[in-house]
């Protein structure tokens, strides 16, 4: 079965605009994330599927300087983007990353994959009942529920989050979950960039962290930040914002 992750990315971001091209590190948060999924032993093709927006052009030229695919489809219709997306590069299983998630775990992204073949469910993700931090969020599908997705669903909320009808009615697919270990499960914690104080917690654990060439675990992140708990504070008013 073929495994194709897709980054969904964009410039227009409404709360942090272009950060998908802002440094960690000397390297864009993009251009991390496919970095990390390199690291993964099961996925079999990495796309960057953005707009065919003009602002988006500098997500393309990007893309070939670091010798990924992309995919460039509607703006607005992410479900039809991703469906047509993983339809050109023949996915039997579609891997769901966003680009606003620099710290991508390849291991657990390989949990999620694995499960999804060994039971041949139609959806898995640690994000039903979540217990990794948020930043961290994973989903595998088969690419025939991905077109039953595009097929049937009409509504707004689900065009835009592609996932959105599955993870409003669980019952009505076969669905898998991962959860995070007890002894590291930080389902409060807010990893992901969204404002410019998370970009700035972002920066601090890079800065620690962050090794030419590999990849930083989720369970390293966790104890860096158990550790140094002060760090925390920098997006800890994040929260009010986004109902996580």
């Amino acid at each position: 079965m073929k495994v194709v992750a897709i980054i969904q990315a964009r410039m227009g971001s409404s709360r942090l605009r272009g950060k998908v091209l802002m440094k960690l590190q000397n390297k864009s948060i993009l251009e991390h994330i496919v970095n990390f999924l390199r690291f993964s032993k099961l996925i079999d093709n990495i796309v960057v599927a953005t707009s065919t927006l003009q602002e988006d052009d500098e997500i393309s030229k990007l893309c070939k300087k670091i010798n990924v695919y992309c995919y460039r489809g509607s703006s607005t219709d992410v479900l039809q983007r991703f469906y047509e997306c993983a339809k050109l590069y023949h996915a039997d299983i579609v891997v769901r990353i966003t680009a606003d998630d620099p710290l991508v775990d390849p291991l657990l992204v390989d949990d999620v994959i694995r499960i999804c073949k060994e039971t041949k469910c139609e959806y898995v993700s640690n994000i039903l009942n979540r217990t990794h931090a948020l930043g961290y969020l994973v989903e595998a599908l088969t690419f025939q529920t991905l077109k039953k997705l595009h097929e049937t669903q009409t509504d707004s909320m689900s065009r835009e989050h592609v996932t959105y009808h599955i993870e409003q009615n669980p019952n009505l697919y076969d669905v898998r979950e991962v959860s995070a270990p007890l002894d590291i499960s930080r389902p409060t914690w807010r990893l992901t960039v969204d404002y410019k104080e998370d970009f700035e917690l972002m920066n601090e654990i890079f800065s620690r962290l962050y090794k030419p060439n590999s990849f930083m675990s989720y369970r390293d992140v966790v104890y860096l930040l158990d550790k140094n708990k002060n760090l925390l504070q920098i997006n800890e008013q994040c929260k009010k914002y986004i109902n996580i």
